[in-house]
């Protein structure tokens, strides 16, 4: 379904280069829910765009279903991070759930047919009117989730979706997630900086370095395919699992022997971005 081969970014200013991703490759089968982790600054959200096709890699390729992604590819969707900026303020939960169906121009009938399922299956089905301004953050990752949900994409890509929200909101929509996934038939990717939340929600968790980021481990998760938050997490399993990721990731952050040094080539990174953009 969803292919990353030898995929490479610099970013390139005035007087300096950096390399944000350093051939990365790995395979996302139809119907399959990954975790993507790292260390902080690792290049997580450089990846998830070059995959949605929001930017253009420097070397190598993302293919889906076959086709090279060279823009945002009509099959796929993305929930962002930051909520509260990917809802417009004026428009109402269902406007903003049904504002990217536009450019399918299904019908008024099919498109409020999508936008009162998306809405049902994400626990939102009386709040059509309220405004997101009106929710909480919980609530309004929920809409955001149900837009993507009501777009009816093969491949939902989820940059850190739960960063901002508080832990009891957070462990209610990793659920979520989950029971969407296997309702929908969807293809997850869901990038995280969260250990727990990588093990508890994947089939695989895919382990990055530090920048220039190389894919360390792609790690099969074998917990019981019924998972819930309680019962789950308390396992001896998940317990040895969470402490194989974890040693990972303190081995990434030491990658190259300097963490300082990963934490200034990311600043130097975002700098050169914004510069590129």
């Amino acid at each position: 379904m969803l292919d990353v081969r030898n995929l490479q970014k610099i970013y390139t200013g005035r007087n300096r280069s950096v390399e944000a991703l350093r051939n990365l490759t790995f395979h996302i089968g139809a119907g399959e829910l990954v975790c993507l982790v790292g260390p902080s600054g690792c290049g997580k959200t450089t990846l998830l765009k070059c995959m949605a096709g929001l930017i253009d890699p420097t070397g190598g390729e993302v293919r889906l279903d076959g086709r090279p992604v060279d823009g945002p590819p009509p099959g796929m969707a993305v929930v962002f991070q930051e909520y509260g900026r990917s809802l417009f303020a004026w428009m109402n939960v269902r406007d903003n759930v049904a504002l990217p169906l536009r450019r399918k121009k299904l019908g008024k009938a099919r498109e409020n047919e999508l936008v009162d399922h998306a809405l049902e299956v994400v626990g939102l089905a009386d709040a059509h009117q309220a405004y997101p301004w009106q929710l909480s953050g919980g609530m309004q990752q929920r809409v955001a989730i149900a837009r993507a949900v009501a777009f009816e994409p093969k491949v939902l890509l989820m940059d850190e979706p739960f960063a901002a929200v508080d832990a009891q909101t957070r462990a209610e929509l990793e659920d979520l997630i989950r029971r969407l996934w296997r309702e929908l038939g969807v293809t997850v990717l869901f990038v995280t900086h969260d250990i727990d939340e990588a093990v508890y929600l994947g089939q695989r968790t895919i382990i990055l370095s530090t920048s220039p980021t190389v894919v360390l481990e792609d790690l099969t998760i074998d917990l019981p395919d019924e998972r819930d938050q309680l019962h789950t997490r308390s396992s001896t399993r998940f317990a040895e699992l969470r402490a194989h990721v974890y040693e990972q990731i303190q081995r990434a952050k030491h990658h190259n022997g300097d963490t300082h040094t990963a934490v200034a080539d990311r600043s130097d990174e975002l700098a050169l971005h914004k510069s590129e953009s």
